[in-house]
């Protein structure tokens, strides 16, 4: 072998050698990220499952410890939707439910996308609030988050319209639900296209008109011709932001 082969030679067993290192430290990294990961799903049952909440849940010790983690979650918010509580106190536990609906729903099925830590991560932060009696801090308008996107602009303008109009304070749970049903119903379109997303954006509907009609009962037709002009202002502005395609990037949407 010649000499300039011989180098080459060494040359290339140097570079496989290093590449090598290279991939068998990522995939070390990569292992050990998923480890943390799975730590931190098992501390939230830790947190929030105890003997007295695991005799009111069905089938607790078939659970995962995500799953059991999601059910005690969603046991310790059914008090803040209690009659005794606040309008705004009903709204973000029903909000809570909504959300952790959403993660049992993405645990049951496995799925590997980010909607069901969001989902729970989000549930997990209004239960906290509400503990800590610091709900006050939650923005009350919510923006879409990348996982999702604006693809009923004409629902979003009434939800925030009336938000901003006293509405949670006669249809916590309708305003609640909806918010979440609308952002999983985009996310659904996104992923697996539109089949997938019309039975939630019709809920969201569904509980938006029975918000919008416990509104109208509960005032007077002036409050309801403002309403009115109100959700038209906000779509104006929203309607722009609905480019009309699958694609889910997240959206802010601010009061006006």
């Amino acid at each position: 072998m010649s000499k300039s082969a011989s180098t080459v030679a060494t040359y290339k067993r140097s570079f496989y050698t290093a590449l090598s290192a290279v991939l068998l430290l990522t995939s070390a990294s990569s292992a050990l990220a998923a480890s943390d990961r799975v730590k931190t799903n098992t501390l939230i049952s830790n947190d929030y499952c105890h003997s007295n909440l695991e005799s009111h849940i069905p089938s607790y010790q078939y659970q995962s410890t995500q799953q059991q983690a999601l059910s005690c979650m969603l046991t310790q918010v059914k008090p803040y939707q209690q009659g005794d509580k606040t309008a705004r106190q009903r709204y973000w536990a029903y909000k809570a439910q909504a959300w952790l609906n959403y993660a049992i729903h993405q645990n049951s099925i496995n799925s590997r996308s980010t909607a069901g830590a969001y989902a729970a991560q989000t549930a997990e932060s209004i239960l906290h609030s509400l503990k800590n009696g610091t709900k006050k801090d939650i923005s009350l308008h919510q923006d879409i988050p990348a996982m999702s996107a604006l693809m009923r602009p004409d629902l979003w303008a009434i939800i925030n319209a009336l938000k901003d109009s006293d509405g949670i304070a006669v249809a916590p749970r309708e305003m609640a639900f909806s918010e979440v049903a609308l952002i999983w119903a985009a996310t659904n379109q996104c992923a697996r296209g539109w089949r997938e997303s019309g039975i939630h954006f019709r809920m969201a509907d569904r509980w938006l008109e029975q918000a919008r009609q416990a509104y109208v009962n509960a005032h007077d037709s002036q409050t309801n011709v403002a309403l009115q002009a109100r959700i038209v202002r906000y779509y104006e502005a929203y309607a722009p932001l609905d480019s009309g395609e699958d694609t889910c990037h997240g959206q802010a949407l601010s009061p006006i």
